[in-house]
């Protein structure tokens, strides 16, 4: 029998990688409030900062360290934010 060791990088690469943001993105909101200039760029800073926030909390959880955690947290404040346009 043999055994399978995982590194928390492997580990990483097996979980599905899913936005942690409830509801829409941050762009999609920014969009839907219809906002412009400072109030929208305002609006994007918060809604990222909050992102991570949540995404690092995510990858706490699930017992993600190091560089898997830096991927992580990176996809998914992308998946959060949404495109920027």
């Amino acid at each position: 029998m043999r055994t399978i060791w995982l590194g928390s990088w492997a580990l990483a690469a097996l979980l599905p990688l899913t936005s942690f943001a409830e509801g829409a993105s941050c762009t999609a909101s920014a969009t839907e409030k219809k906002l412009a200039g400072a109030a929208k760029t305002s609006f994007m800073k918060k809604c990222e900062k909050d992102a991570t926030a949540t995404c690092d909390a995510a990858a706490v959880e699930k017992k993600i360290f190091g560089a898997a955690k830096t991927s992580f947290t990176k996809k998914c404040v992308k998946d959060s934010v949404g495109a920027v346009g």
